[in-house]
């Protein structure tokens, strides 16, 4: 361990942010040895408070190098993530120890075996050992001199996919978690998405990462190669189970962040966690802005506070009062109202089927009587049409919030298996694309996404709801010449408000509807030949939305 080193709230790039006395003083101690139970020592940074005394404890704990400062430049390299104000200490996805210290708190970050300076031979994503590592950490900082032994969890990504894996081992001094837009299910959120395999972020993020010396793995140690295991296992098994914590598990009070603009990623296990999680103390704040951005700015960081303040320092913060699930109702990029109700999916939502009308394009709101069916190009193609589109006009303002499901009836010609991607678009009045902010496409973000791979298509029954497949990911269906299937696409959950003229497109194809560098891809296809939906009369094609009550 180095020797601690002391700074003061107005020496830091920050001193003008937060409100603090410029001459609050903290202490920080970097690579804290944190043994776990097999003798195994992690490496801690700590921030705390220069005046002596016990303070409760908010922790992460990650593979993301702690020691990478100053995080805003990790930020920066990556386009259009908004206006981050964080000091030169707040490690990347982390809280930043310059806001949190001088309010009474401990702050540590923690790397997982095997990743950084932390000690361990072996590293594996999201795995039972980092489970394992969260709960000895928790029970570690509460026996410290400087801690009062309230232990809490607080961060982004990867920083709350931990938090699910640890929390639901149920440390004794662990008082609450807030995961901030976190996955939970590496198959479903991040290795696949509705059983085609990511080849854009996820291969990217995973072969950047586990290259020793340039990703998380520490020089000399090995590794679990994820990519290697995602080829061998394209059907949800035991490897993918390992990885999917047991949410009901998890019990400790919770503050749970989802977006609807992480869609691909984290946008799923946010709401999957708030839903599946045990506690019965737990709040949802879903928003539809950009992730980092969201997390840092003033007014979210005292959202997050009067949370901590409650639970670990057991101060009358109001928390209690409030509804339990805070969310925005989109307008356009950045335009959008706040809205409160007491749960989600939402109480009084109303879901209404739209019926797909292959002779018109539309959407129809009365199911359509006459059979019908369009045909189109497997892969892009620029000599004929690759894609499917249905549109609805709103009469009235609608906001549409929560899940919504596209059933199909599908049929291939030339192929034995097809990948579908699905998008929803808004158009205003004016025939105007509206935009909003979004994981997979920057600025130019749609409604919702949803994606199929319809040998994937078996639901599981029990979990499934009339808004929400349930996809079992567990055995291949392959098509048979001439077949039509129903086929259901979970469309990930979103929250968006139509004025009296603006358009709902849905659009079916089998490439990507909008690509970025470094973000959603699915170049790995079994399209090939051409697609056809069918709709109308016995084929009840159609689009579920949720309708909520007007606010």
């Amino acid at each position: 361990m180095a020797e601690p080193k002391e700074f003061t709230v107005g020496q830091t790039k920050v001193a003008n942010v937060y409100g603090h006395p410029k001459d609050f003083g903290i202490v920080f101690e970097k690579d804290v040895r944190v043994e776990m139970r097999d003798g195994v020592a992690l490496r801690a940074n700590v921030f705390r408070p220069k005046a002596p005394g016990k303070y409760p404890v908010l922790f992460y704990i990650s593979p993301k190098i702690k020691d990478r400062f100053p995080a805003f430049e990790e930020y920066e390299r990556i386009p259009n993530t908004g206006v981050i104000r964080v000091s030169e200490y707040a490690a990347f996805e982390a809280p930043d120890p310059v806001y949190w210290v001088p309010h009474g708190y401990v702050v540590a970050g923690v790397n997982n075996r095997a990743s950084g300076n932390s000690e361990g031979d072996y590293f594996a994503h999201l795995s039972q050992q980092m489970a394992d590592d969260f709960h000895d950490t928790v029970e570690w900082a509460a026996r410290q001199a400087w801690s009062d032994g309230n232990v809490g969890s607080n961060g982004v990504s990867y920083l709350a996919m931990t938090q699910w894996l640890g929390a639901a081992t149920n440390p004794p001094h662990l008082k609450a978690i807030m995961p901030w837009e976190g996955l939970n299910d590496v198959y479903r959120e991040w290795a696949f998405n509705g059983g085609i395999p990511d080849t854009g972020f996820f291969k990217m993020y995973m072969a950047r990462t586990l290259t020793p010396g340039v990703g998380f793995v520490r020089e000399g140690a090995k590794f679990e190669d994820i990519l290697a295991e995602r080829a061998k296992r394209p059907t949800f098994d035991e490897f993918w189970a390992a990885k999917r914590p047991d949410l009901s598990k998890i019990t400790v009070p919770a503050y749970i962040c989802a977006s609807w603009s992480t869609q691909g990623l984290h946008n799923r296990g946010g709401f999957e966690g708030y839903k599946q999680i045990g506690s019965k103390e737990k709040w949802l704040e879903g928003h539809g802005r950009k992730e980092w951005e969201t997390y840092y700015s003033r007014e979210c960081l005292e959202r997050q506070r009067r949370f901590f303040d409650h639970y670990l320092k057991g101060r009358k913060t109001g928390l209690a009062e409030l509804p339990r699930v805070r969310f925005e109702v989109r307008q356009r990029f950045y335009e959008g109202k706040t809205r409160f109700a007491g749960d989600f999916p939402l109480p009084g939502t109303q879901y209404r089927a739209l019926y797909l009308d292959t002779s018109k394009g539309t959407l129809s709101e009365d199911p359509v009587k006459a059979e019908g069916s369009v045909r189109y190009s497997a892969k892009k193609n620029a000599a004929e049409r690759d894609r499917a589109e249905f549109t609805f006009t709103f009469k009235e303002r609608t906001e549409l919030v929560g899940n919504m499901k596209l059933k199909l009836w599908v049929s291939a010609e030339g192929a034995d298996d097809v990948d579908l991607e699905v998008g929803l678009k808004k158009f205003d009045r004016d025939g105007n694309e509206v935009f909003f902010a979004d994981f997979n496409h920057m600025e130019n973000g749609m409604v919702a996404s949803g994606w199929l791979r319809v040998s994937h298509r078996e639901l599981d029954e029990a979990k499934s709801t009339p808004q929400q497949p349930w996809l079992r990911h567990e055995r291949i269906q392959k098509l048979k010449a001439g077949e039509i299937v129903p086929a259901e696409v979970e469309i990930l959950p979103s929250g968006t408000a139509f004025e009296a003229g603006d358009e709902l497109r849905l659009i079916v194809q089998g490439h990507e509807i909008l690509q970025f560098a470094y973000r959603n891809h699915h170049e790995d296809t079994v399209n090939a030949g051409h697609h056809v939906l069918h709709a109308g009369g016995k084929y009840d094609s159609h689009l579920l939305v949720p309708v909520i009550p007007a606010g």
